[in-house]
C-alpha cells in the first residue's frame, strides 16, 4: 500500500508540473499534448487518480463536444466522409483518394489550433472538415479576398497571387471544389454575352458600308490597327498566361520538361505558318493553270506577253498576303489567313465560356464583365479583318462571325452541363487546358505578329507603309490603345 501511495504521489506531482491540452486515448492508452506540443503517454494508473487535474486543465483545442473518433468512413464520388460523434456527415482532407480499402474509422481525434484532425491507421494525421469549411479551415467563398491576396479563376481553377501568399497557401486539394452557383444568373448571362460576341464581329462590317469615303477609311483603320494590339495581347498576355498557369498547378505535379508551356505554342506557330504556306502555294497553283488556260486562246505574242505579267503576282504572293486585288485567281485573298485566325480565336473563346460558368458566385459577376469587354474587343478584330474579304455580307461573312458570336455561349452551356461534376484540378483536365491554350496563343502569334501588325506596317504592299501621316497616328494610337486595354483585362482573366 505504501509504495502504491509512493507512485500516486509521483505521478500526481508530474501531472502537476505540466499543463496538458487535447487529450485522446491510442488504445486503452490515454495521450495527452504537453506545453512542448508533444504527444505524451498518460499512464492509466496515474490518470485514475489525477482525472480532476487532466480535464481541469485550459485546453488549447476548441473541441469541448469533440468526438474521439470518426466513423462509418463511406466515399461520395473520390471524396471520404465520416459519421462524427454527433451523428453529422463530416470530409476527411486527404492528400490523395485511397487506393487501398477505406478505413472503417479514424480515431484519436484532437484539434490544432481551429482545425479538428484525427488518426488513420500509421498514426497520420487528417483533417476533419466541417460542411462548407476548406482545408485551411477557412469559407470555400471567402477565400476569393482573404490574406491580402488577388484569386481569380481559369477554368474553375482558383489562383491567387498576392503579398498574402506563402509557401504553405498552394496545399490544397485536388477533388472537385464544392461552390455556390446561381443558375438561373448564369442561364440569363449566356444571352448577353452572346449579343455582345455578336455585337462586336458584326459592328465593322457594317461600318465599312458608310457611304462616305474618307470616314470609311479613317474608321477602317482605326479598327484593324485596334484588333491586331488586342490579338497580340490575347496572344501573350491571356492565352501564354493561362497556359503556364494550368501547367503549373501543383495538382498536375513537377513536369519534367519545364518549357512545355513554349513548345507548345512554338507547335501553335508552325502549324499556323504551314497552313498558310501550303495554302498559299495552292492557290498559286491554280492561278498558273488559269492563266494557262486562258493564254491557249490569245496569239503567241499576247501569250509571251501576258505569261511575263502573270509570273510577277505569282512571285509577290507571299509579300502581298492580307491584301485585295479585285477577283483576279492570281492574286492572293486573305480569307485562308482570317480562317487561321478565327481557329486560334475559338479555341480560345470555347474555353473562355467555360472558365466563366465554373467559377464561384463570388468572382462570377467580377468575371462576367471584363469577359463582355474581352468578347467585345476580339469581336472587332476579327470582325474587322473578315469584313475586307472580298464579297457580300452573306452568306460567308455572315457564317464566319456567326460562328464566333456563337461559341462562347456554347461553351458556357457545356460548362453549366459539366458544373457539379467538372474538377479543374484533375491532371487530365490540366493538361487538356494548358495545351488547348499554349496552341491557341501560338496560332495567334503567327495571325498577330505575320498576318495583321507585319503585313499592314513593314511588308511590301501594306497599308499603312506609304499612308498620311496623320493615318498613321490614328493607326499606331488604336494599335497601342488595343494591346493595353486587353492587356489590363489580363488582371482579371
Amino acid at each position: 500500500m505504501l509504495r502504491g501511495l509512493l507512485l500516486t504521489s509521483i505521478a500526481t506531482g508530474i501531472v502537476q508540473a505540466q499543463s496538458y491540452s487535447g487529450c485522446h486515448r491510442h488504445g486503452s492508452v490515454e495521450y495527452c499534448y504537453g506545453a512542448d506540443g508533444e504527444e505524451t503517454p498518460i499512464t492509466t494508473h496515474a490518470q485514475s487518480t489525477t482525472n480532476a487535474q487532466i480535464t481541469s486543465v485550459p485546453a488549447t483545442t476548441t473541441s469541448s463536444a469533440q468526438s474521439s473518433a470518426v466513423t462509418g468512413c463511406h466515399n461520395h464520388g473520390d471524396d471520404v466522409y465520416c459519421i462524427d460523434g454527433d451523428g453529422h456527415e463530416v470530409q476527411v482532407s486527404l492528400a490523395a483518394t485511397p487506393t487501398g480499402e477505406l478505413p472503417a474509422q479514424y480515431t484519436g481525434c484532437h484539434s490544432h489550433g481551429s482545425s479538428q484532425y484525427c488518426l488513420d491507421a500509421d498514426g497520420n494525421d487528417v483533417q476533419i472538415l466541417e460542411e462548407g469549411e476548406t482545408t485551411d479551415g477557412s469559407d470555400s467563398e471567402s477565400s476569393d479576398s482573404t490574406g491580402g491576396m488577388n484569386c481569380h479563376f481559369h477554368a474553375g481553377v482558383e489562383h491567387c497571387v498576392g503579398a498574402g501568399e506563402s509557401e504553405g497557401s498552394s496545399t490544397k486539394s485536388c477533388g472537385v471544389q464544392s461552390r455556390d452557383y446561381d443558375m438561373p444568373l448564369r442561364i440569363g448571362t449566356l444571352f448577353v454575352v452572346l449579343v455582345t460576341s455578336a455585337i462586336g464581329v458584326f459592328l465593322p462590317m457594317l461600318l465599312i458600308k458608310l457611304p462616305l469615303p474618307n470616314l470609311n477609311s479613317i474608321a477602317s483603320t482605326i479598327i484593324k490597327q485596334f484588333g491586331t494590339g488586342v490579338i497580340l495581347s490575347t496572344a501573350f498576355v491571356h492565352l501564354y498566361t493561362h497556359a503556364t498557369l494550368m501547367f503549373a498547378n501543383d495538382c498536375l505535379g513537377e513536369l519534367e520538361y519545364e518549357a512545355t508551356t513554349s513548345a507548345v505554342v512554338m507547335a501553335g506557330i508552325f502549324l499556323s505558318f504551314l497552313t498558310e504556306y501550303i495554302g498559299h502555294r495552292i492557290i498559286v497553283a491554280r492561278g498558273s493553270k488559269a492563266c494557262a488556260e486562258t493564254c491557249d486562246d490569245t496569239p503567241e505574242t499576247n501569250r509571251s506577253t501576258s505569261s511575263k505579267e502573270g509570273t510577277q503576282p505569282q512571285a509577290m504572293q507571299l509579300a502581298h498576303l492580307g491584301h485585295n486585288h479585285g477577283a483576279d485567281p492570281t492574286k492572293p485573298n486573305t480569307k485562308l489567313s482570317v480562317m487561321v485566325m478565327e481557329a486560334g480565336v475559338i479555341f480560345h473563346s470555347i474555353l473562355i465560356g467555360l472558365t466563366l460558368v465554373v467559377a464561384g458566385d463570388s468572382f462570377y459577376k467580377t468575371l462576367l464583365v471584363v469577359i463582355v469587354f474581352h468578347q467585345f474587343f476580339e469581336g472587332l478584330a476579327l470582325g474587322a479583318r473578315i469584313a475586307l474579304l472580298p464579297g457580300r455580307i452573306f452568306p460567308s461573312k455572315t457564317i464566319m462571325a456567326g460562328t464566333f458570336a456563337l461559341i462562347t455561349p456554347i461553351g458556357m452551356a457545356i460548362g453549366m452541363g459539366v458544373l457539379h461534376s467538372f474538377n479543374g484540378n484533375e491532371r487530365s483536365t490540366l493538361i487538356a487546358l494548358g495545351t488547348l491554350d499554349a496552341l491557341s496563343a501560338g496560332i495567334l502569334v503567327w495571325v498577330g505578329v505575320v498576318d495583321m501588325w507585319a503585313r499592314d506596317w513593314v511588308i511590301e504592299g501594306g497599308d499603312m507603309i506609304d499612308a498620311p501621316v496623320m493615318r498613321v497616328l490614328m493607326g499606331g494610337l488604336a494599335l497601342v490603345a488595343g494591346m493595353v486595354l486587353m492587356g489590363v483585362l489580363g488582371k482579371w482573366a
